[in-house]
């Protein structure tokens, strides 16, 4: 190796060792968190205190309030049904539908306002309570009666579900009298309506007129179509029944009034003065004519 080279890094050596360094070292995160500054835990909010003997009776309870009273409906409706039709104090209806707990609001409501003023709930003299059905009838001898005044006097049948609500033990009285009510279901909803079965009205017809009625099919006429062939055959009985159309009375045109024109109300205080003055000029006319007349 050049000597000379060795000579200058001997000298590089010397000179980077007399210049002093600062080293700089790697900054090393330390282990533990720094402590933070402690804050003061908020203060808990404890939810309200319900009471448990007045709970039911606070404030937004309409919806317990109407179903406490459903509830009491639907059992005296029940127990009308099983044939029980004794009135019963508030205490003892709350007694049988385990509603003993209610408060004291509650209690108040449903005997001051809302049993006396239900459809279905009706007040004794005595007031004690008991369940108003649609009809009076407690057998099947009431419910003949009832039907057969209903035929007497034209007013049609009754829902089989106004008789379930008011006839207690139904189903028995109606499959024992079954021979005696005709049920016809009605196309619109459905439902069910009895009617009275007089067997007064039961009389033969010939089979002969029997195939004649079916027969004849009247679905495609109308009314008009109907009347006229009646008409054609001879037939008027039919004018007076069915259902009238009503007839609209014609409005009567109002008569044109002569217009009368109004004379003018103008100088009506120089009414005489008018008059003599008119007398005056024909006079004064008439004497100037006899002047000419003359001359």
């Amino acid at each position: 190796m050049d000597p000379a080279l060795l000579r200058e890094r001997e000298a590089f050596k010397r000179r980077a060792m007399a210049t002093p360094t600062v080293e700089k070292k790697a900054r090393t995160e330390p282990s533990y968190a720094a402590p933070k500054d402690p804050k003061k835990p908020r203060p808990s909010i404890a939810p309200p205190k319900i009471d448990a003997s007045n709970y039911k009776t606070m404030s937004g309870s309409s919806q317990y309030r109407f179903g406490v009273l459903a509830k009491i409906v639907k059992h005296m409706r029940s127990r009308h049904q099983e044939g029980e039709d004794h009135p019963l104090t508030l205490e003892d209806i709350l007694d049988e539908t385990n509603q003993l707990d209610i408060g004291s609001g509650v209690k108040s409501w449903l005997q001051t306002e809302a049993l006396r003023n239900n459809p279905k709930i009706e007040v004794t003299p005595e007031g004690r309570y008991v369940f108003k059905a649609v009809f009076r009838i407690k057998d099947g001898k009431s419910l003949m009666r009832l039907l057969k005044q209903h035929d007497l006097k034209g007013q049609g049948g009754i829902l089989l579900d106004d008789v379930q609500e008011s006839l207690p033990h139904c189903e028995k009285v109606l499959k024992n009298r079954a021979s005696e009510i005709v049920f016809i279901t009605r196309p619109n909803d459905k439902k069910k309506v009895l009617f009275y079965n007089d067997r007064t009205a039961n009389f033969q017809i010939d089979e002969d007129f029997q195939k004649l009625w079916r027969a004849v099919t009247v679905d495609a006429m109308d009314d008009a179509k109907i009347d006229e062939y009646l008409e054609k055959q001879g037939i008027r009985s039919m004018q007076d029944h069915g259902p009238k159309k009503p007839i609209i009375p014609k409005r009567k045109k109002a008569q044109a009034k002569k217009r009368q024109f109004k004379k003018p109300r103008d100088n009506e205080h120089l009414a005489d003065v008018l008059e003599t003055y008119e007398d005056n000029t024909l006079t004064q006319s008439n004497a100037v004519q006899e002047i000419k007349q003359k001359n």
